[in-house]
């Protein structure tokens, strides 16, 4: 799949996925590319965990209370971070944005080898969840969970939500006066 065909298809899928394992060379292939995204400093803070083992899946379905997604994942693609990061310019870590750019690599590439997947960190967040699943995964005590991808085949159509108009969210040279956005299209010179 071309990459602008990745960009276009990729979206959060929260539903359920078929039956059918999720290949360990296509896992190593999407975290690969996670492993490729920039990061500050090239300090290359984010590690992974790649979960394919039926029960530790099965363990960390059980433990999200909603999402189809989670609950019939066929694999798990942890992004681990350092609980402490260390300064790596001017006193700043870029742990979440080195984390962010790894996941979004990896969900293009999710998505270009026809699978699907969906961004969990918010839920790691609450009642100690990112702690849990550190400890299914076995990650020594500096370390946590910063997001989960859950990976298989996508088992029903799952609608991409709208994207607002480039116009309303991308400018040329400078913000428009006042906050008011103006239409306006990629070939505004």
């Amino acid at each position: 799949m071309e990459l602008f065909e990745a960009i276009e298809k990729r979206h959060s899928y929260r539903g359920e996925f078929r039956e059918q394992p999720v290949e360990r060379g296509d896992l190593a292939r999407i975290v690969e590319a996670g492993l490729k995204a920039p990061s500050g400093r090239n300090a290359q803070t984010t590690t992974f965990v790649i979960v394919d083992e039926p029960g530790t899946v099965r363990e960390i379905a059980a433990r999200h209370p909603t999402n189809r997604a989670v609950k019939t994942a066929r694999a798990f693609i942890a992004c681990v971070v350092d609980r402490a990061p260390k300064p790596v310019y001017e006193g700043h870590s870029f742990i979440v944005e080195d984390c962010a750019a790894a996941a979004e690599n990896m969900l293009l590439a999710i998505t270009a080898l026809g699978y699907a997947s969906v961004w969990i960190d918010g839920w790691l967040r609450v009642e100690g969840n990112a702690e849990k699943i550190g400890r299914l995964l076995a990650l020594p005590p500096g370390k946590t969970v910063r997001v989960i991808l859950p990976v298989g085949r996508p088992a029903e159509r799952w609608p991409r939500k709208e994207k607002k108009p480039f116009g309303e969210r991308a400018f040329f040279n400078r913000y428009p006066e006042g906050g008011q956005r103006r239409e306006a299209g990629p070939s505004d010179g």
